[in-house]
């Protein structure tokens, strides 16, 4: 059990191109939390930063960190390696610090399935319609809309995990779908409040219109 002086975990997942990123960097700015830094094989996209937005490296030094335990979570995401390193995380969380995520349903599934003694709150972020994330994933730093059209095929997969989690948002404005965040995150640490039910006939609704 955590004790009331432990960090808490909170994790945000989301198809690519949902905006978890950035909900992420606003959560950490305005409640002071913790940014999970990854490790990834990926190249750095041409706005990143290595040691701020990702550890880069290359996939026999990620093998060797898989090899000596070192990974509260890892998976295989777009052909490439993403990993959360265990030790600074433990580390945040045992001095009080709140921890956040920007992980997939595979490192979410993980770190739950480890049963550590810390609180975890997990969120789904779900994009507002088909065609916004599609534009979305156009207008990044890729090179043609094909790698757009290939991620569009793993959100169909990667949406079907939306029940896995304590909470399903939709980001259809920022500003809104963080303080929406905000305060389930509040709610979920009020002892007084076992948990807050959001709409989940609204988020099937949702989704079935996303993905037919």
């Amino acid at each position: 059990m955590s004790s009331q002086n432990d960090g808490i975990i909170v994790i945000l997942s989301s198809p690519s191109g949902a905006g978890k990123t950035t909900l992420v960097k606003l959560l950490s700015e305005k409640k002071n939390f913790n940014i999970s830094v990854s490790h990834t094989t990926r190249k750095p996209r041409s706005n990143e930063t290595n040691g701020k937005d990702y550890f880069f490296v290359n996939n026999a030094d990620f093998e060797n960190l898989i090899k000596n335990n070192q990974f509260l979570e890892y998976a295989k995401v777009f052909n490439n390696l993403y990993g959360t390193s265990k030790k600074p995380v433990i580390d945040l969380l045992s001095l009080g610090k709140n921890v956040i995520f920007d992980i997939d349903w595979q490192g979410t599934r993980q770190i739950k399935s480890q049963n550590i003694k810390y609180k975890i709150i997990t969120f789904f972020v779900l994009p507002p319609s088909k065609q916004v994330l599609f534009e979305r994933l156009s207008n990044r730093d890729m090179k043609d809309k094909l790698i757009a059209s290939e991620r569009m095929k793993d959100f169909y997969k990667d949406v079907k995990h939306w029940e896995d989690y304590d909470y399903v948002v939709i980001n259809d404005d920022l500003n809104k779908c963080y303080n929406e965040i905000s305060q389930l995150i509040d709610l979920s640490l009020d002892k007084n409040n076992k948990k807050f039910y959001y709409n989940k006939k609204k988020i099937s609704d949702h989704i079935n219109k996303l993905i037919n």
